[in-house]
This record gives structure tokens, sequence and C-alpha cells, in this order.
């Protein structure tokens, strides 16, 4: 049993962030870019793309949603030893606030744990200096742990390989009743990153592939033959960033006279969002679909069950 007066370890949940209405997106742009407004054009590009998912994306509400499945997980397997609270990288409340106000709150610890599998110090590595950032801002002293990848996480790995066996077979039997003999090429994508941050030997590239290959190992899929790896949603930067795009990736597979379909597994990204409602969904839908092939994509993890009580273990074991 956990002792009344221990005080609490504090778990800052961090996320990209979201505009949570149509009037915030020209602000949650802007921090984007850095304080930079975007040209108008730029501006009414990305407010086209979510009118395209219905106006706005619901990251915000699968991030609050992720959590209180969080706070849940823990409070069941440790009442009363935990608060969540939410630290978001471009809109509020941002990662530093989040931290600092648990500081002041009367925690014992810090864990920092990010809603993004893969370790990169372009992207994981800073949202966890932020947290550091936040409680030394609060004035506090206290122990800061950071818990860097859930990259081979087996809830994780069985909640993709699950949802991909279901829509393979789904496909696989498509294909059959058409007459159509062609394969099926499984293609796994994360967010690029600039290739700079790769060439100074950043690990991101190999922690997607360390998903990909416990997922394709599930599946007992080959790579090559059955499964690669692409990369989706680059930067409108002048620098170039890590590829094969995926919707390149769709027409090279579309100009193979053996392949009939394609299925994304977008296992960089746990929650519904712009990113896979539109970049895939719509986007590279259509890319297929020009492409004569067979689409489909993975499920995001959103606030699984099994996945959130996962990682509600990996917390209470960080700061044993």
């Amino acid at each position: 049993m956990t002792d009344e007066n221990t005080p609490p370890t504090g778990v800052v949940l961090m996320a990209y962030g979201t505009p949570r209405h149509p009037d915030e997106v020209e602000a949650y742009y802007t921090d984007i870019r850095r304080g930079r407004p975007p040209t108008p054009e730029a501006l009414a590009d990305l407010v086209a793309r979510y009118d395209a998912i219905g106006g706005i994306s619901p990251l915000a509400v699968l991030t609050a949603d992720q959590r209180n499945a969080l706070q849940g997980a823990l409070d069941a397997r440790a009442p009363g030893r935990f608060r969540v609270t939410l630290g978001l990288k471009h809109a509020d409340p941002k990662v530093e606030a989040g931290a600092a106000q648990l500081a002041r709150s009367g925690v014992d610890a810090i864990v920092g744990l990010v809603l993004a599998p893969h370790y990169s110090s372009y992207s994981i590595g800073q949202y966890q200096q932020r947290v550091r950032d936040g409680v030394d801002q609060a004035g506090a002293s206290m122990p800061v742990v950071a818990i860097d990848s859930w990259a081979t996480e087996p809830a994780f790995i069985e909640f993709l390989g699950d949802d991909l066996r279901s829509r393979h077979e789904a496909m696989t039997s498509a294909l059959a009743e058409a007459g159509d003999d062609r394969s099926i090429r499984v293609v796994f994508t994360a967010h690029s990153l600039p290739q700079r941050i790769i060439d100074e030997g950043d690990p991101y590239p190999d922690q997607l592939r360390s998903t990909a290959e416990a997922v394709a190992d599930e599946l007992r899929l080959t790579e090559g033959d059955d499964w690669m790896i692409g990369w989706q949603s680059a930067g409108r930067t002048p620098e170039p960033w890590i590829g094969p795009d995926i919707l390149q990736v769709i027409d090279d597979l579309g100009a193979d006279p053996t392949v009939g379909g394609v299925i994304i597994c977008a296992c960089g990204f746990v929650a519904d969002h712009l990113e896979v409602l539109y970049d895939l969904d719509i986007e590279a839908r259509h890319r297929a679909d020009d492409a004569g092939l067979l689409f489909d994509r993975t499920a995001c993890v959103n606030d699984d069950e099994d996945v959130m009580d996962a990682l509600a273990r990996r917390v209470i074991d960080a700061v044993r």
C-alpha cells in the first residue's frame, strides 16, 4: 500500500499540440514557425487541409483522452502515487508550464513521457529538455526521469501487428476475389526529419526500423518482398529531409506490375491527426487510386487500454 504521507510523483505527458478551433490556426502556425507569421498562401493551404478533415484536427481531444487513460492506468496500479499533466509543444499548456506546475505542487520527482515511440534528439530530446527547463523555472530541485523510447514496447507491437494482420488478410481476399494475383506491400512510416540531423548520427531511423522489424516478424513478412520503410510529412524548408517520401514510394509501387495493394503502417504516429487523416487518408490514398493500387492504413493507438497500461508500467518502472 502507498503511504498517504508520501508525495506523489509527477508525470508530464507530452505531445505536439494542435489548434482546438479554426480561430487558433494562425497562432498555432506562427508558433511552429518560431514566431514568424505564415504567408497568407501558406495559412490558406493549412486551413484547407483542416477543412478537408472536417474543419479541425481531433488531436486535442485524443491527447486529453490519452492523458486520462494513462492517469487511470497509473491509479489502478499505484493508487494516489502519480499525478499526470499534459505538456504540449505548440499549444497550451506548454511543456514548461506543465512541468513547472507539477514542480510547484509538491511532487517528489517528475517523469517525462512523450506520445511518440521513436527517439530523436530533434524531437524527444527537445521535449525532455523542456521538462527540465520548466522545473528550473519553478525554482525546484527534484529528480527528472526521461522515458526516451518505447519503439519496441510489446503492447505497442501487438497493437500494430494485430491490426495490420486483419487488414492484410482483408486486402489479400479482395485481390483474390477479383482474380488479381498481384502482391501487397506494407510501408512503415513516420514523420520525416531534416537529413542533417541524421547525418549527425541521430538514432531516429534505427528506432523506426526496430518497430518495423518487430511488427514484420510477428507477421512473418520479409523486407523487400513484403515490406519497406517510407517517410512522410516533410517540412517545407529548403534543406533536404529524409526519404523516400511516401508519395514517391506509392508511385514506384504503382509502376511495379507485381504489386496490387499497399498498406501503410503509420507507426510513427499514436493519435489520429492531420498527418494521418490528410497526408495519408486523403493524399496518399488519392495517389494509390491513381496508381491502380488498393490502399489501407493501420489504426492509430489513440487511448488503447493495453498500450496506455504498458506506458503506465514504464512510468512506474522508471521511478523505482
